[in-house]
């Protein structure tokens, strides 16, 4: 999961450039641990990334670009668990 999450940082960083409102110590904490419940994630590119097993409880996820990412037993803010790309 780290490997994969390191191309989510990349592009998130590249993002974050232009227009941020997500911490970067939350994203780091995702990237280390695959949780981040309570995050802020807004505005973050997350698109393709290997979300696989992520624990997002709460986190805000608002303007979040996800399309092609892994939600494979991704536990979501709101609590349900997604098994998109298993």
């Amino acid at each position: 999961m780290k490997l994969t999450l390191t191309a989510l940082t990349v592009a998130a960083t590249l993002f974050a450039e232009s227009a941020s409102a997500f911490d970067p110590d939350d994203l780091q904490k995702l990237k280390d641990t695959g949780k981040c419940a309570e995050c802020d994630l807004s505005n973050a590119n997350l698109k393709s990334a290997n979300l696989g097993g992520a624990v997002l409880i709460d986190a805000n996820l608002s303007f979040a670009v996800m399309q092609g990412s892994i939600l494979c037993n991704t536990t979501m803010p709101d609590g349900s668990v997604i098994y998109s790309g298993c």
